[in-house]
């Protein structure tokens, strides 16, 4: 088991930087595995490759273990994105969503609707509030067949009760954009039928990696629509072999039986292995001891929000957050407080008339020094 502390020690962004919502910077052991993968493709020595295509196996097993599904259950995407379109275009009957949610969710089920108009989109209407357990309840319907919801919101950086959606919907599928948790959060993944996550955020992993995992009940109702010669039943997933996918005597075999199917072509194995070796560290460490330091860290930043009259617009109890703090300025301090960020070399988004501040485990003291630095900046502007 590896210590948070031997864990942190792994990353070195600059200082400075409180944006891990939107990207996160790749690690010592993601980089070292790139080189080591980038190398065997350069000298490509005899019998070499075949490891090349065990990456796939590698990575989902990685993903496994941090989701609770079996590696036959799992696919490789480039992005949340292609994930979500392959489960919205795979589904037939009424989705529950709510259009605020980050665009992947709202885009990939109208597109789905728009192109095979098998599956509509129900709004839900959150009144201006977080997607809860109650709200789904009061608005679904009986030709509802799935409900889909971000892990947490990338907005507001709500985190969403899994457990109690799941009560509330029963036996429909329970798609989940986990993007903004998975890595940081130790949410019970085994409840949802679809997850789909990116690996370019808080696993620091960098783009081009990402996954979509199906539970059994996903598998038997959803339609493959995208599914590539690598997704063939005929074909082997972990082969090197160039006829391994070839067509059979009777043409066209049938998509996979399990996940594999989700698939279009082969995923780059660098981006597999990059992708499985920050995982494996996520796993060696532990998603827990991970999630208990980001608490500690999040709560700072709020405290110094506190201690500067900085309003909090995020939620600050601990089992409704996970890495995004939201501080929603008064209209005409917003810019002042982005100035005084930037002037500070603070790394962060400003989303509409709010700032998104999200640190990580690896977010040192000086950059701490460097927000309190902005925040006295801040203050100094306004009370002039």
């Amino acid at each position: 088991m590896t210590t948070i502390d031997d864990f942190c020690s792994g990353f070195a962004e600059e200082a400075g930087y409180l944006d891990f919502a939107s990207f996160g910077p790749l690690g010592r052991a993601a980089i070292e595995e790139q080189l080591a993968v980038l190398e065997l493709m350069r000298r490509a020595r005899f019998g070499s490759l075949a490891s090349l295509f065990g990456q796939d196996a590698r990575v989902r097993a990685a993903v496994g273990t941090l989701t609770g599904f079996p590696a036959e259950q799992v696919v490789l995407q480039p992005n949340t994105g292609s994930g979500l379109m392959q489960a919205m275009f795979g589904i037939t009957g009424g989705v529950l969503l709510s259009a605020t949610e980050f665009p992947a969710l709202p885009v990939a089920a109208v597109r789905a609707a728009d192109a095979l108009s098998v599956l509509v989109p129900h709004w839900l209407d959150t009144d201006g509030g977080p997607v809860t357990p109650g709200v789904i309840r009061d608005q679904l319907a009986p030709s509802i067949v799935a409900v889909a919801v971000s892990l947490v919101d990338v907005r507001t950086g709500y985190l969403a009760d899994l457990e109690g959606i799941r009560q509330v919907i029963g036996d429909r599928l329970l798609i989940v954009d986990a993007t903004q948790g998975f890595g940081i959060v130790d949410a019970p993944f085994h409840l949802a039928d679809i997850v789909a996550s990116g690996g370019q955020t808080w696993v620091r992993a960098g783009w081009g990696t990402g996954f979509l995992a199906l539970s059994e009940r996903a598998l038997e109702r959803l339609t493959p629509v995208f599914s590539g010669p690598a997704a063939m039943d005929s074909c082997e997933r972990d082969s090197c072999e160039r006829d391994s996918c070839e067509l059979t005597d009777d043409g066209v075999a049938p998509p996979a039986r399990d996940a594999a199917a989700y698939s279009i072509g082969r995923a780059s194995p660098i981006d597999q292995a990059r992708f499985a070796a920050a995982l494996e560290e996520i796993g060696a460490v532990s998603v827990p001891a991970i999630s208990a330091r980001l608490a500690e860290k999040v709560s700072r930043v709020i405290d110094l929000a506190d201690e500067f009259a900085l309003p909090v617009a995020s939620s600050r109890a601990e089992n409704q957050r996970a890495g995004i703090i939201v501080l929603e300025p008064a209209a005409d301090q917003l810019t002042p407080l982005t100035a005084s960020l930037f002037n500070h070399g603070i790394t962060a988004t400003t989303i509409g008339g709010t700032v998104r501040l999200s640190p990580h485990v690896s977010t040192t003291e000086e950059t701490f020094a460097a927000l309190r630095g902005a925040f006295i900046s801040y203050a100094s502007t306004i009370t002039v």
